[in-house]
């Protein structure tokens, strides 16, 4: 049995599929290393650092929460480290060019447009997960309806979880209701801001005000600690003292 399970892993190391193994090189980096900065400071303090490299986490919320933002700033954030960045984007919503505005350097983004097919986009996140050198890894499912999704098979999120762990990889899903995430991941929920939240705007008349930005509170939860709120985040325009950070960019949602 030994001989034959050995024989496996040397034909799976030869076509670059051993990333699937159990028995995966142990960790050569340090605990620090184990945790990706998101890029956010508020974010930060709340996860301990950052998100766990190896494990499927998730941000989650409405329409105009801030997860597309949040996630430009991971992604941006994995980018200034010298990673490469994948997002597999299922409804082609992405928008580069204010995510290059926001600092995510593109030539270090692998940008994977579907046209609404969420088999073929999960496909593609699974092809990009086994491939392997990647910093962060998102699957967009914010416009996937929830028939499509429930038509996933139940140990899909389990196999994605198993490919990755003990990689240098996060893998993340966008999603507007919890979806899944392994034990070692997080949940980031963003509350789409009340009524009675400071709304942020800015020109001199009427005609050419706009909407710069929208506070909000995202909540970290995990399945070994409580949830916590992070501090409130909004955006910076030029010229201000503190530093603001926004979720209100052109198509991001």
């Amino acid at each position: 049995m030994a001989a034959a399970r050995a024989e496996i892993e040397s034909l799976l190391r030869a076509r670059k599929l051993d990333v699937t193994l159990t028995t995966a090189a142990a960790w050569r980096g340090t605990d620090e290393d184990r945790i990706a900065a998101t890029g956010c400071h508020e974010v930060d303090v709340a996860l301990g650092g950052g998100v766990r490299r190896g494990h499927l986490s998730e941000l989650i919320g409405p329409r105009s929460a801030g997860r597309s933002a949040l996630f430009v700033r991971m992604a941006a954030a994995a980018a200034a480290r010298g990673e490469v960045v994948a997002l597999i984007d299922t409804h082609d919503r992405f928008d580069p060019l204010s995510a290059q505005a926001a600092g995510l350097d593109l030539a270090r983004l692998l940008w994977i447009r579907e046209t609404g097919h969420a088999d073929r986009a999960l496909k593609a996140m699974n092809l990009v997960l086994q491939a392997g050198g990647f910093g962060v890894v998102a699957l967009d499912l914010v416009d996937v309806s929830a028939p499509a999704l429930r038509q996933f098979p139940h140990t899909t999120w389990m196999r994605i979880a198993r490919v990755i762990e003990g990689s240098v990889t996060v893998a993340v899903l966008l999603a507007s209701e919890h979806v899944a995430r392994s034990p070692g991941g997080v949940t980031i929920a963003l509350d789409r801001p009340s009524a009675h939240a400071a709304e942020e705007w800015a020109g001199a008349t009427p005609r050419d005000r706009r909407l710069r930005g929208l506070t909000i509170r995202p909540r970290v939860v995990s399945a070994r600690h409580e949830p916590r709120v992070s501090g409130a985040l909004s955006r910076k325009e030029p010229g201000e003292a503190e530093p603001r950070w926004s979720q209100a960019q052109p198509r991001q949602r």
